[in-house]
């Protein structure tokens, strides 16, 4: 019986539809048709692209479901106008554009990153030292960016704070909730909940601009502060989403420490990442973060069996995880 080829010519041509969406972004096609649907001339006029192959673009971006094809020409599909467009509370764009101009780069020297095991930005980009100061070098590209993981919060964090029954706690503290979606997102779900968010004083403006737009806000402080070097918040439960995944494990246990330190007895971490199954066979989106981990960071993606590990050193008992059907799972762990 011959071999089905079904996986193999997907995977050789996923990278045409990753980049087909990255284009589309970079052009201007979402915005441009944010107000309403545009025939194929106008928007190559608008956008100065040559008309057929803009033509072809925009076909593909239907076949895509990105696009819809309407009587007066090209539309957005919802997810589109949702997670695709610059001016809207969800949007990706900050972080699919990261994903095209740096992440699409540190990927092209995967093979060098498994020879030799170390993150890629020397070897890709020549950067030595404080990375992200690199990327993100004016207040406008750091907004961007963090809007964009703003976006991936808002799929990811009601899921997280409903994965346990959490309405036991009074205080939760997100250590680097940056935009502050989770804290938000626990206080929609628990009405007695009252939290702060903790993340370093470049991001605290942003983070007071977007939870004093919600019906929460008086239930949610901001903080500044390094949650490696400052007192943490007092808390009887602290949140960690997409912390722990950046860090090798002492920096992680230091942390982790830190926070069982600082709570009551009682007292639990929530974290939020995405589990890798126990025998390591899935899912495919943490494998491929897990990739992504080994070029951008010194951290990886774990079990649910690692994270009880660490959790267990630090102190913590009662470890249990829950997987969700969005980009984050969720691990609840209680101190002794």
């Amino acid at each position: 019986m011959t071999a089905d080829p079904a996986p193999v010519l997907d995977l050789l041509v996923a990278f045409r539809r990753s980049k087909a969406m990255f284009a589309a972004v970079s052009l201007g096609v979402f915005d441009a048709l944010a107000g309403g649907p545009k025939a194929a001339p106008d928007l190559a006029a608008e956008l100065a692209a040559h008309p057929g192959a803009l033509a072809r673009l925009l076909d593909a971006c239907v076949g895509l479901r990105l696009l819809r094809r309407d009587p007066a020409g090209y539309a957005n599909t919802r997810a589109a106008d949702a997670y695709l467009t610059r001016d809207s509370p969800r949007r990706l764009t900050g972080y699919l554009r990261f994903t095209d101009e740096v992440l699409w780069k540190l990927w092209a020297d995967l093979a060098a990153g498994v020879r030799d095991g170390t993150p890629g930005w020397g070897r890709t980009f020549g950067w030595d030292g404080p990375v992200f100061a690199s990327i993100f070098s004016t207040p406008e590209l750091r907004r961007e960016f963090l809007m964009g993981m703003h976006g991936y919060g808002l799929i990811s964090s009601p899921r997280v704070v409903e994965a346990f029954d959490l309405s036991r706690f009074r205080r939760l503290a997100d250590l680097g909730g940056a935009t502050g979606h989770l804290a938000v997102a626990a206080c929609r779900r628990y009405p007695d909940l009252r939290a702060v968010v903790f993340d370093l004083p470049e991001v605290v403006p942003l983070a007071r601009e977007v939870v004093s737009a919600t019906e929460v806000a008086d239930r949610v402080e901001v903080a500044a502060g390094d949650f490696f070097a400052d007192p943490l918040p007092d808390a009887d439960l602290y949140a960690l989403g997409r912390v722990l995944h950046d860090w090798a494990e002492d920096t992680i246990l230091t942390l982790l420490r830190r926070a069982y330190d600082r709570l009551p007895a009682g007292g639990a971490v929530l974290v939020a990442e995405k589990l890798i199954a126990d025998d390591r066979a899935g899912p495919d989106w943490a494998q491929m973060q897990d990739l992504n981990m080994l070029l951008v960071t010194e951290g990886k993606e774990r079990t649910l069996g690692e994270y009880a590990d660490l959790l267990g050193r630090a102190g913590f008992a009662e470890v249990d995880g829950r997987t969700t059907d969005a980009p984050l799972d969720a691990v609840l762990a209680v101190k002794r």
